[in-house]
């Protein structure tokens, strides 16, 4: 499993209650640009229409060598591929209950492109800086564990 990119601030700002892997809709270019790791997913986020889920606003460069078919647009929509009780389930949870779909991570299964998403709340500012705090001890311990 090769990782792609990877959304860092994700865990920081949301609570993550479950995942679920996905593959996605991409063209020749898109991959080939995937594959030199020219993507990014840091501002991206899902959206449900019609049914089905997009990922909007994930960045995936032009592949420079693809001539006159590199015209799309980089931050289009993209489908995501489940299975449809995930997309019920996906569906239910972000309509009643306030959660909400973000794009973890993106990275090459075999010869596939899968996509990680997580259903998530959203974190107050005060466990945002419990997690600050948390981190900033869990560093200090390892530098005094390092040090002997």
């Amino acid at each position: 499993m090769k990782v792609i990119a990877v959304n860092r601030s994700a865990s920081f700002e949301y609570f993550i209650q479950e995942k679920y892997e996905a593959g996605i809709v991409l063209e020749g270019a898109e991959v080939k640009s995937l594959r030199a790791g020219k993507a990014s997913i840091g501002e991206s986020f899902c959206e449900v229409r019609g049914g089905e889920i997009y990922i909007k606003n994930m960045h995936i460069a032009l592949y420079d060598k693809s001539g006159a078919f590199s015209t799309r647009d980089s931050r289009k929509d993209r489908k995501l591929l489940l299975h449809r009780a995930e997309i019920f389930k996906i569906v239910g949870k972000v309509n009643e209950r306030g959660f909400t779909l973000v794009p973890l991570k993106i990275y090459f299964k075999d010869a596939l492109v899968k996509v990680e998403v997580a259903l998530c709340k959203g974190k107050h500012a005060y466990d945002k800086k419990q997690s600050i705090k948390e981190r900033d001890l869990k560093r200090e311990m390892d530098r005094s564990a390092s040090s002997y």
